[in-house]
């Protein structure tokens, strides 16, 4: 547990080889936390893992908790875990969320970061943020989509990351925590190209704080300066090699955001798996993250 100030404690561990190549995994949400299926994507014998659980989340303290909980809080705990750690340059692996505050981390700190790998790439703009929560992605589901404008009345319908912020911040837990739960089955459902698959509910503490923060920062564009940031400093990183990783059929974070990102970017190399939606899990995606870090390993 690594104290970051603020009141927050992070969770951090270290997996494979100590003297290893070091890579840090950056974890999907916000709020979704680092799971052990993540160190998969690692030879143990060549790679020096780092993983954590973002403020608020996971096994970090305290729970759910968004005051003092910002994209460049993040940034920051990134750097004092490295610093702790005694790394110099890492390969900065993320996914999701995990694919905007990598990008994030590295404008901020380029000369720290060794090789980006992004998966489902989210530039966390307003438009992406109207795709999946103003009826773009529902127009395909449109069966699951009245589901999640269901507890929601039509009158607050226009904007639903505010409606669901009043339910979510209410200061009561079980309606908190059920609306947490429609948020995040909203979310899940649309993860995989294999829809029929069954889909438990999410324990209520999970869901909690997955939709919290979540909807805290989408509620404040990811606390950047300007919509398109992300994009408009891509000049502080194209010395960086990196390799993007995106599902043809992701829906939560459609693949035209990744083409964005690599279109003009010499260093970077567009992967698009064909019949792929958007979880780490997909069986494409999860093959084509193994080949990018084992070539890595081997130097390719």
């Amino acid at each position: 547990m690594l104290e970051v100030g603020d009141g927050h404690r992070l969770y951090v561990e270290q997996c494979g080889h100590s003297q290893g190549l070091p890579v840090v995994v950056l974890h999907g949400g916000p709020g979704g936390g680092c799971s052990p299926a993540m160190r998969r994507y690692f030879d143990p014998a060549t790679y020096r893992m780092v993983l954590f659980d973002q403020r608020g989340c996971g096994r970090s303290r305290p729970h759910a908790e968004v005051e003092a909980n910002t994209t460049w809080h993040l940034v920051a705990d990134i750097e004092r875990i490295r610093e702790s750690l005694g790394i110099d340059r890492w390969i900065v692996f993320g996914g999701s969320w995990g694919a905007t505050l990598a990008l994030i981390y590295a404008q901020a700190h380029p000369d720290r970061v060794a090789h980006l790998v992004l998966r489902g790439v989210f530039l966390a703009t307003q438009a992406e943020l109207d795709w999946f929560y103003g009826g773009g992605a529902g127009a395909f589901w449109p069966d699951l989509w009245a589901e999640f404008l269901r507890p929601i009345p039509e009158d607050e319908r226009g904007d639903m990351i505010a409606a669901y912020h009043r339910r979510l911040f209410c200061g009561d837990y079980t309606t908190e925590a059920r609306h947490a739960r429609i948020w995040a089955h909203w979310e899940n459902a649309l993860a995989t190209v294999d829809h029929a698959l069954p889909l438990g509910e999410a324990p209520p503490d999970y869901a909690r704080a997955f939709a919290r923060l979540e909807n805290h920062y989408f509620r404040n564009s990811a606390f950047l300066e300007e919509d398109g940031q992300i994009l408009r400093r891509r000049s502080r990183i194209e010395h960086i090699p990196a390799t993007i990783v995106q599902g043809r059929y992701d829906m939560i974070c459609p693949p035209v955001s990744a083409w964005k990102l690599a279109e003009g970017w010499s260093r970077a190399d567009l992967r698009m798996v064909p019949v792929a939606g958007h979880a780490l899990s997909e069986p494409g995606i999860s093959a084509e993250l193994v080949r990018v870090m084992n070539a890595l390993r081997d130097g390719a």
